[in-house]
Order: structure tokens, then sequence, then C-alpha cells
């Protein structure tokens, strides 16, 4: 495999460091996460944002979250077409096998691939409106929250679009057969959240008003 380099020598030192300190103070967590398997009672589905810290914004440990990241924290609508689905195949690990008791779809300012998904539907980005632009295919789970944006300036029109992404996640949500079941039978809550990376501030969306509130 020419193509495969060795890793960065100062990942390798992270690595050492790591193992000779929160490892060896924490190695009998560690051998009883290996041995009993992944009990997490939470499923998080987030940004690939590195900027997006989901394990620090709630000071979990390891084992409390199955985390599974994409650009702009989307969940496509179900299909059963038998092709490759990354998303789909994350939810329905963690609601059928982990029977996670929630799951959280955490959005985040200054996104990316939303930005992407506002210039591409302004006609501002036609590399993404390509049939091969993986990106592109994949915000377009997002037009229709473009489509109903509420008028005002690009900044605010943006962070509206941020938070569409995930009350069209969770719409999507409840296209999963499985995951509508827990909903109906209360083995499973759904949660929405946005997060300013800048302000450290936490919104959660109010299923009442279908708006977010600071907490």
């Amino acid at each position: 495999m020419e193509h495969v380099r060795p890793l960065p020598g100062y990942l390798i030192q992270r690595y050492h460091g790591w193992k000779a300190t929160t490892f060896s103070e924490n190695k009998f967590w560690y051998r009883r996460l290996a041995d009993e398997g992944q009990r997490p009672r939470a499923m998080v589905i987030s940004c690939c944002d590195s900027r997006v810290h989901v394990t620090s914004i709630f000071g979990a440990d390891q084992g409390e979250f199955f985390i599974h990241r994409n650009i702009a924290n989307l969940v496509p609508p179900f299909t059963d077409d038998g092709d490759h689905h990354g998303t789909s195949a994350a939810v329905e690990y963690a609601v059928s096998a982990l029977k996670v008791a929630h799951v959280i779809v955490l959005g985040h300012s200054n996104c990316g691939g939303v930005q992407g998904c506002y210039d591409m539907c302004s006609g501002n980005a036609p590399d993404l409106e390509q049939k091969s632009s993986f990106i592109g295919r994949w915000m377009d789970i997002l037009r229709p929250g473009f489509e109903n944006l509420s008028s005002g300036d690009d900044t605010a029109r943006r962070g509206e679009l941020e938070k569409a992404a995930v009350k069209i996640s969770l719409e999507n949500l409840m296209t999963f057969p499985f995951v509508a079941e827990a909903v109906r039978e209360e083995r499973l809550s759904l949660h929405g959240l946005w997060t300013d990376i800048g302000e450290g501030g936490l919104w959660a969306l109010d299923p009442t008003v279908g708006k977010f509130v600071s907490l």
C-alpha cells in the first residue's frame, strides 16, 4: 500500500502521553468497557467540524455517548434501496442494537456544510450542483430548509438554516420505522440542540413552540 504513510510524529507522542497518564490512571475502567461492551444512554448526531467537541460540552466519559458525525449533522429520510447508508446504519445500530434512550441532533454556529448549502441554493456554488459532488448531494437534504427561510440578512438566514438542519434531521428520524415505534412506545426520546462555538452557548429545541431556547 504505497499510498499509506507513517503516522505523524506529534500524534505518536500524544498517544504515548495519553497511555502513560489518562489510560494508566483509569486502566481498570477501560478494561471493564472492553470486557462488558458499550452501554451508552444516548446517541449524538453531530457535525464533522473539528470545533464541535461533544464529550467536552457534556463532560462525558468514554462509553457514555454513541457518537455519529457527518457533514452538517444531517439525517437523511428512511429508504430501503439496499445501497450504502452510513448515517442510517448508525441510527439503526444505536436504536435497535444498543437500545439508547435518547437521540440528540446537535447543530452548531458557523457550519461550513450549511454555508455550502446556502451558497448552492443561492446559485453561488455551481460546483456543488454537479452530480459528482458528494457534499452537494448530501446537502440536498437541507434544501427544504433553505426554501422556507424567512427574510433578513445573510448572517441571520444562515443561522436559521443551521437550526433548520436540526429540525429536518429530527423529522427524518421519524421516517425510520424502528425509530417511530420506539418513540411511540416511549422507549426513545428525540432532542434537538444548537451550540454557539464562540460563546459556548447551548440552545434546545422547544417542541411546544418549535423554536430554540437558551439553556
